[in-house]
């Protein structure tokens, strides 16, 4: 077990954590360097000398992973690394090479443990044995094969976190169809905009779900979004919330019973369609705060060799581990979850409400799955601590290794609240990515110290560097994160964006580049400090410029939030005539909620310019703050703050977000009101 230091201040230089000896013989990370020196005759003094070589040495570097985790191709490839002349897009990776990402999770199949662990707000806790996944993908597998799905054809879902979603991806995968999810929870026209651009074959949809002790009807709706897609063919659905439930009939129907297609009585063994490397795996959706969804298509092998070195060796998941993220299918979270599979972890799953019937659901889980690696985003473990959880000298979480944290950044007081209320020795995660890669750029490593609220490193195989407003690499500077050497799981096109065409992947281009050319800039402010660690500061699209120095929000949250009686808070900047700027800030208040009469006074207003004054600096301080019933949130958990910024400079709300892809879309209201009574204030000055 990893050892820990005692907690530390906000502004020490002192690491929070530190791996022990043992840990670090024991990873998988170790492990690996020590095959490159075997192997290879590569010697590598640190990990940021490992680093340097695996972003200097594209060619050698992937190559040792392809090797070190025994890629299993059934045609060989030619080459590692073809790049186009100019720019990242277009760049073919493993060319000629043929394989299949579900085959490498059945290489995991064992007796001795079981592949998933499933519990819901209405299950207990379950458990699903390789043989049972092993069965119920091969018959889903051949239902699809039965119905004339073939390579390249697309099979959507539209189900909660249970087994039946990862059953139903395998089977997708394992036939060479590509996948693509949305979460229950999805307004129907949200869903609409993304399944329709990719025309699926099959949907598997669900009768119903529960959240927050309440079950909520989904047949209605995904009836309206069956009629919706003309494409398909069939749809499977999964009787969750009634065991009684019955999908339309008649002769004309496209529905069966996910349970009848299991009850198919076939011998046929679980076959793997291998696809070429570059052939594509899945479809993530943007989160279309800011437009309609874009179709983020990755291949089947950029994200197999992604994943693994991603969870093998940055989060040191071992086979037998029992793996957890927080997530719901809408998420690219999940995907990266169900990828533990690969490494011969346990999968445990969740389906409900993070604070249902209380905020230590999830933790209790983790009890009692054993759970090594707990994982969930930054904002439900400030909610955590925000309600008090302790679990420090408790009998609990023996077992756990590791706690992941992503979505958003962690501020240091969430980084100290693991570790004196959650555990001593555990290993904190923070990882940043997103659904462009389907995995991260920056996260852990189990050969370094952890630093509160600073992130361990950037990952191999990323050369990520911060630049400059002259586009020239700093450090213990903000600047803007970019990429500047292709990845596998980049994105190999977005769909519909006439890839094939040689003036064609114009949405791609303008989401990434358009600043640099031939440079990935991924819009997030962050910090690469002398350490090579790595602080985010949020998003350069929603950064706030005070007399021209700009700021992270997340260092405003950091201070605002730390404030006795603030629950939740958002911040955006203002450009106004002139040149001049305003900065609002919005804050909910605890208790407001039960308490309708509970109101901003002048003392906690000053109370939170001073936390932001004495924290940071006099320019982190805002021109107003404002009360306000709720905070946006998107339907993964991030705030809504470009959009927000938007509507108050006086864009009409329809142009800058969909309210489908809001958690809470009447929270925009207030803001809509706000965006009026500021025009004349502000904007005409």
């Amino acid at each position: 077990m990893a050892s820990a230091t005692t907690s530390i201040q906000p502004d020490s230089k002192e690491p929070i954590w530190k791996p022990d000896r043992r840990m670090i013989d024991q990873s998988q990370m170790k492990r690996y360097l020590d095959w490159l020196f075997v192997k290879k005759g590569l010697y590598f003094r640190d990990y940021h000398d490992l680093w340097d070589w695996s972003t200097t040495d594209l060619e050698d570097f992937w190559r040792s992973i392809w090797q070190f985790f025994n890629i299993q191709s059934h045609r060989d490839y030619q080459e590692v690394i073809e790049k186009p002349a100019s720019g990242m897009i277009g760049t073919r990776w493993f060319t000629g090479a043929t394989l299949n990402y579900a085959e490498h999770i059945f290489r995991n199949k064992t007796s001795e443990r079981p592949a998933i662990l499933f519990q819901s707000e209405q299950q207990s806790l379950t458990s699903l044995s390789w043989s049972e996944l092993e069965q119920q993908v091969t018959a889903i597998a051949h239902f699809l094969r039965e119905n004339n799905v073939r390579p390249g054809d697309r099979v959507v879902s539209v189900l909660p976190n249970i087994p039946e979603a990862v059953v139903a991806f395998l089977a997708t995968n394992s036939v060479g169809a590509i996948w693509s999810s949305c979460s229950p929870d999805f307004g129907t026209p949200s869903i609409i905009d993304r399944f329709r651009q990719i025309e699926p074959k099959v949907l598997f949809a669900i009768d119903g779900y529960h959240y927050n002790g309440k079950p909520i009807d989904k047949t209605d709706a995904l009836s309206d979004l069956q009629t919706a897609l003309p494409t398909l063919k069939k749809v499977v659905w999964v009787a969750n919330l009634d065991p009684d439930f019955e999908p339309p009939t008649g002769p004309r129907s496209k529905s069966v019973l996910w349970n009848s297609v299991l009850q198919t009585n076939t011998a046929i063994p679980l076959v793997f369609e291998p696809v070429p490397f570059e052939h594509p795996i899945w479809i993530l959706f943007s989160s279309g705060t800011t437009g309609k969804p874009k179709a983020i298509t990755h291949s089947v092998g950029g994200c197999l060799l992604e994943h693994l070195k991603a969870l093998a060796l940055h989060q040191d998941v071992q086979p037998g581990d029992r793996y957890f993220w927080y997530s719901t299918t809408g998420w690219m979270m999940w995907n990266y979850s169900v990828a533990s599979l690969l490494v011969g972890a346990t999968l445990v799953i969740y389906d409900g409400s993070a604070g249902y019937p209380n905020m230590d659901v999830l933790w209790n889980l983790a009890e009692r799955a054993r759970v090594n690696h707990f994982g969930a985003g930054a904002a439900y473990l400030l909610a955590c601590m925000r309600a008090g959880l302790s679990y420090v000298g408790s009998s609990k979480l023996v077992h756990l290794k590791t706690i992941g944290s992503t979505g958003s950044p962690l501020p240091p007081e969430g980084f100290r609240w693991v570790y004196e209320s959650v555990k001593k020795d555990v290993w904190l995660v923070s990882l940043s990515g997103g659904t462009d890669i389907c995995s991260g750029f920056v996260g852990g490593c189990p050969l370094l110290p952890v630093y509160e609220g600073e992130i361990q490193c950037r990952m191999l195989g990323c050369k990520l560097e911060s630049f400059d407003e002259n586009a020239k690499p700093i450090r213990n500077e903000l600047g803007e994160m970019v990429i500047l050497e292709p990845m596998p799981s980049m994105p190999i096109y977005f769909w519909n964006d006439n890839h094939n065409d040689p003036a064609g992947n114009q949405r791609y281009k303008s989401s990434y580049f358009d600043q640099y050319d031939g440079i990935w800039r991924h819009g997030d402010w962050i910090k690469i400090t002398d350490r090579k660690t790595v602080v985010i500061y949020g998003r350069s699209d929603a950064t706030l410029n005070r007399d021209g120095v700009r700021i992270g929000t997340s260092e405003v949250y950091s201070a605002v939030e730390s404030v006795p009686d603030v629950a939740d808070s958002l911040v955006v900047c203002l450009e106004l005539p002139g040149g001049r700027y305003f900065m609002p800030l919005f804050v909910v208040l605890e208790g407001q909620t039960t308490d309708p009469a509970t109101e901003l006074n002048a003392e906690m207003a000053q109370r939170i310019r001073l936390a932001l004054r004495t924290q940071y600096s006099p320019r982190h301080v805002p021109d107003a703050i404002f009360q306000v019933p709720e905070i946006p949130y998107t339907i993964s958990g991030k705030k809504v703050e470009a959009p927000v910024k938007k509507i108050l400079m006086g864009i009409s709300p329809e142009r800058v977000t969909s309210r489908d892809t809001l958690r809470n879309p009447s929270a925009l209201d207030t803001f809509i009101l706000l965006a009026d009574s500021m025009k004349s204030d502000l904007l005409v000055k």
